[in-house]
């Protein structure tokens, strides 16, 4: 029973990384930080921008934290 409990429980860890590994989209947003004030974030994604580690970026606020997070 211990030896099929285990092949059954690889198999649907396999399969869920799988799915989860193909489910992914091409162009991921990333976090790249969190600030207390919404200006601070617009002037770290727009210098982001200006240097070229970013094209497209927006400051998301989060009520449950009280932060922004901005992505990229």
């Amino acid at each position: 029973m211990r030896k099929a409990r285990a092949v059954l429980v690889s198999a649907v860890l396999a399969i869920g990384v799988s799915l989860s590994i193909g489910a992914a989209p091409a162009q991921a947003e990333s976090l790249n930080g969190i600030y207390r004030q919404y200006s601070e974030c617009q002037r770290v994604g727009s210098y982001g921008d200006d240097q070229g580690w970013w094209d497209n970026w927006r400051c998301e606020w989060k009520s449950q934290y009280y932060y922004y997070f901005l992505y990229s």
